[in-house]
């Protein structure tokens, strides 16, 4: 799992442009405008550009795809889940360019061969070279751009699900146990930063994350959480494992709600609305299941879960900051600072890549994570009345 280390910049304007040559690349790849493009090479195995440092300002990304199979190229934010910018579908042999405003920071840029996983990443540095940042426009353009970087950010979370999905259903049916327990909180990651927007079909949600608790009487338990008991059964030996055919029924019935999520997300577009209480639901996810231990009762991951609600609802936080810090900078200000706060908290308690197990908190540090939450939930309700006034 990444070490998330989150920064406080506003979300950059984006526009993609039409296929064009690389004509305009210069030698160093360096652009603080229209100068020049950044050359990107893309191939099943590398992603390779001209330059990993430019000048702040307009940047433009030329992106060929040298490699045999479709890919993307994003420009991320220092915590490697904003999408600052990207361009998809680039075939082989194809040239797409990304142009950004981007001002002095740090970020990543990324290349995606065959369009699933993590991608292929690498630091890049823009710097102070004080360029004038083009207007930002009025509130109906910023909401604009928070919808098309907040979709950007649905699918690609729903890319990563699908593949790391299908990966642990493989290793659980094939009786890989081990491997499959330490990939299991690793790929809940990407169902939860997403959590609420799977919420706002219906199904496939309850099938795919129903607790056990939660279950109405003759229904079928399917899901993450059914191969959760079985992966951890209950130590009081209260439990029938499932045999061979139960695994595959339950790995081909999460898989399948899977793809159907992955491909309702394809088109989907946000309002201002949908974004602030969508950031909002996260957090409540955090309160009444995450902070309790009631979510993971099995392998007790909990951390996992906690991080990643907060991982989303700080992208959609910062996709509306920019409406926010004309309407209401005291609030943004605050919402940023409980945010930091939160994840300070949650920090403490990570074990190298991961987090320690829920059942090793203290009451008290249980407690103090709460309080936390809490904290941030009151100025977080109030973003989307203050973006939408």
């Amino acid at each position: 799992m990444k070490r998330v280390l989150f920064a406080s910049s506003a979300i950059l304007a984006l526009t993609l442009t039409a296929c064009t040559d690389n004509s305009e690349t210069t030698s160093d790849g360096a652009s603080t405008g229209d100068s020049g493009a950044i050359a990107v090479s893309a191939t099943d195995d590398a992603c390779e550009l001209s330059a990993a440092e430019t000048g702040s300002g307009t940047l433009t990304f030329n992106v060929t795809n040298d490699g045999s199979q479709v890919t993307e190229f994003y420009l991320l934010g220092e915590d490697q889940l904003r999408i600052i910018g990207e361009v998809e579908n680039i075939g082989p042999g194809l040239s797409r360019d990304l142009v950004v405003q981007a001002p002095a920071g740090d970020y990543f840029t990324a290349c995606k061969p065959g369009m699933v996983g993590d991608g292929i990443q690498a630091a890049f540095t823009v710097t102070d070279s004080g360029a004038e940042m083009a207007a930002s426009g009025d509130s109906a353009e910023l909401v604009a751009q928070a919808d098309e970087q907040y979709g950007a950010y649905v699918r690609d979370q729903t890319e990563q699900l699908l593949a790391d999905t299908e990966e642990f259903t493989a290793l659980y049916v094939a009786g890989d146990d081990d491997a499959a327990r330490e990939l299991y909180p690793e790929a809940r990651l990407h169902w939860e930063r997403i959590e609420t927007v799977a919420e706002s079909f219906g199904d496939p949600r309850p099938s795919m994350d129903l607790r056990e608790a939660d279950l109405e009487p003759g229904q079928e338990w399917t899901g993450w959480h059914a191969i959760e008991k079985d992966l951890w059964p209950p130590e009081d030996g209260d439990y029938e494992a499932l045999d061979q055919a139960g695994r595959e029924a339950l790995a081909e019935k999460l898989n399948s709600d899977t793809q159907e999520l992955y491909d309702r997300t394809r088109d989907m577009t946000f309002t201002a609305d949908q974004i602030g209480n969508g950031a909002k639901g996260l957090l409540d996810e955090v309160a009444t299941g995450k902070v309790t231990g009631e979510e993971e009762i099995w392998s007790h991951t909990d951390l996992w879960d906690f991080q990643a609600n907060v991982d989303g609802a700080r992208v959609a936080w910062q996709g509306l900051s920019p409406i926010l810090e004309t309407k209401d900078p005291a609030l943004d200000a605050e919402v940023a600072e409980r945010f930091d706060e939160l994840q300070a908290l949650l920090d403490q308690h990570r074990d190298g890549e991961g987090f320690v197990l829920y059942t090793e908190l203290s009451t008290e540090e249980v407690k103090e994570l709460s309080d936390a939450v809490n904290a941030l939930s009151e100025p977080l309700s109030q973003v989307t009345a203050a973006v939408l006034q």
